[in-house]
């Protein structure tokens, strides 16, 4: 799988979990000169607090565009590690 922001393939991995439909990539497979720490957090009942990070490639911002659980419950231990996309990164084969 492979994760595509503004054409530019911004993480590939055949290592991702799917949990409610995201996949989610192991976060050493990120290329990170196209992230950006957020400051931006929230709370998920089940898998616990959420972190952000923007993500630009190509010269466009995508503002909180991936998210991560640092420390997530144990109902969602499987995601330790790992990064989901949204807001229009493309996940793809």
């Amino acid at each position: 799988m492979k994760a595509v922001w503004n054409n530019t393939v911004i993480t590939e991995s055949d290592d991702t979990v799917i949990v409610e439909g995201n996949h989610y990539f192991p976060a050493d497979s990120l290329q990170r000169e196209f992230f950006t720490p957020s400051s931006h957090t929230t709370t998920c009942p089940w898998k616990g607090e959420a972190s952000y990070y923007h993500v630009q490639a190509g010269g466009k911002a995508n503002r909180d565009a991936a998210w991560y659980s640092p420390s997530p419950k144990a109902a969602a231990a499987e995601i330790a590690g790992r990064v989901a996309f949204w807001r229009g990164v493309e996940v793809r084969p």
